[in-house]
């Protein structure tokens, strides 16, 4: 069976996307090695405000 996702993690998603993509946008233009580090910074701190608070058991 499919896990089915919720409006939350949607939303949760949809706002590190738009996250992302306004860092990117807004300060690293044309570097490619801090905005990777930036990128990934910015889902690592995601993955675990997610795992920490909002993960059902």
């Amino acid at each position: 069976m499919a896990r089915h996702l919720t409006m939350a993690s949607v939303l949760y998603v949809l706002v590190m996307v738009v996250l992302v993509v306004g860092v990117d946008l807004l300060f690293f233009r044309g570097h490619l090695w801090p905005r990777l580090m930036a990128n990934v910074g910015i889902v690592l701190v995601f993955a675990a405000f997610y795992f920490r608070f909002l993960r059902q058991a």
